[in-house]
């Protein structure tokens, strides 16, 4: 067990120590150090910390810390100073999934085979939790992003791809959720190693990316969309220029410039305290067109910026990707159609399903199932596709892959569009 009254102190002075070497380089005429650099100093300073704290036990006539509980120690500053805290063991575990806090002490961690247990407290209290959340909050992003009594909501993307989303003063104690990005760089063939795709459903999304089709991921929440997109958007050539679009950075193509070199990703500003300088998503969609796009990815539609969206598919910017909250892939199309009505544009339903049958080619729906209670695991697979064939009224469609007596989707009905000889 780390004591964390010490890690607390510890953190706090070399902060101190490293602020104080920042003024005198910036004295100096120095130039700043790189992030780099700051973490390599930090670690000296870390050992130079403990090294004066062994002496002083040893000099009080107490034992020092042992070699493991120094390290312990030292990861525990830097993980203060550079990452999230007591939170970053649970981040370092690549079989933590997702990690929900219902105050600073009530911490559940949901694994990646489906078990779920509590977790040691991730701060000595609600205020002190709430200020990593703030010191998140301010380096995390593109822009810095309150979060206080003023502006009790937030969504941000961590440092190593996880998607955090907090509340304050809406609830009786701050709650955070944490969902993991366990697979970054995943590509079809990951997903059909761990059982979510079949090998002709992976052909056949890697034809239809190739083919330039409009494509739209749909599922619950949690359910594997956004992986799911990211290995799409790993089988378009890396020749291409992409224009992705989030509320909060999660995405990351622009992390892997072996495969997509060219890559502009806008993230949605959230205004001021004095109610300035917001930047919806709808707004970033339509500058995205002005950007030369290969193709527009929207990382998750949630409202008004569906009407943009649909009208930059039908626009020439062939083979745009996106996901969208459904419990199945024939709710998608009214989903659609209640996000437009929200819109500025006040779309009647009829004028929608036309849109959304000149701009959707296919709709891909993952499911997640929770079989452990019968001594399984969480599963998520695609369950089924639906082509968009055209409208009448409404949208008219056929489901290509349908759920088989697993659930998994199966061949179904014959594909209409042109894939290359899929």
């Amino acid at each position: 067990m780390i004591d964390h009254s010490l890690v607390k102190r510890f953190r706090q002075e070399v902060g101190d120590r490293l602020a104080h070497q920042r003024r005198l380089d910036q004295a100096n005429g120095l130039q700043p150090m790189t992030g780099e650099d700051e973490r390599q100093f930090a670690r000296a300073l870390i050992s130079q910390v403990l090294e004066e704290h062994a002496r002083s036990e040893i000099g009080m006539g107490r034992t020092p810390p042992t070699l493991e509980e120094e390290e312990g120690l030292a990861a525990g500053i830097h993980a203060a100073l550079f990452g999230v805290g007591r939170l970053q063991p649970l981040l370092d575990d690549t079989e933590v999934e997702n990690i929900d806090i219902n105050g600073h002490d009530r911490v559940f961690v949901s694994y990646a085979d489906g078990r779920e247990a509590m977790h040691e407290a991730v701060a000595d209290s609600d205020e002190e939790m709430i200020e990593l959340i703030q010191i998140l909050a301010a380096y995390s992003g593109l822009s810095s992003r309150p979060f206080d009594t003023a502006n009790p909501q937030l969504d941000l993307r961590l440092p190593d791809g996880s998607r955090l989303s907090a509340v304050m003063d809406v609830t009786v104690r701050p709650a955070v959720s944490i969902r993991r990005s366990r697979l970054g760089k995943v590509f079809l063939p990951d997903l059909v190693g761990n059982g979510t795709l079949s090998p002709e459903i992976a052909r056949f999304l890697q034809a239809a990316v190739n083919a330039r089709q409009n494509i739209m991921v749909a599922g619950s929440t949690n359910a594997g969309k956004t992986t799911l997109l990211r290995a799409l958007a790993n089988e378009i050539p890396a020749g291409e220029r992409l224009i992705t679009v989030e509320r909060a950075l999660e995405l990351g193509l622009d992390q892997f410039p072996e495969l997509h070199p060219n890559v502009v990703a806008f993230e949605q500003r959230l205004p001021n305290s004095e109610g300035q300088g917001e930047i919806t998503m709808a707004e970033l969609v339509r500058r995205s067109l002005r950007m030369n796009p290969s193709r527009v990815i929207v990382g998750e539609v949630l409202g008004d910026e569906i009407v943009t969206m649909l009208n930059a598919m039908t626009q020439g910017n062939d083979g745009s990707l996106s996901t969208i909250h459904a419990n199945s892939s024939m709710e998608v199309f009214n989903r659609i159609a209640t996000y437009a009505l929200q819109a500025s544009e006040r779309l009647p339903i009829d004028a929608t399903h036309m849109l959304i049958a000149g701009a959707i080619d296919f709709v891909v729906f993952i499911e997640k199932r929770n079989d452990y209670d019968r001594g399984g695991s969480l599963r998520r697979y695609v369950s089924s596709v639906r082509e968009v064939n055209g409208c009448d009224g409404r949208v008219l469609s056929s489901e290509i892959f349908a759920p088989g007596p697993d659930g998994r989707a199966v061949p179904h009905a014959p594909v209409q569009a042109d894939l290359g000889g899929w």
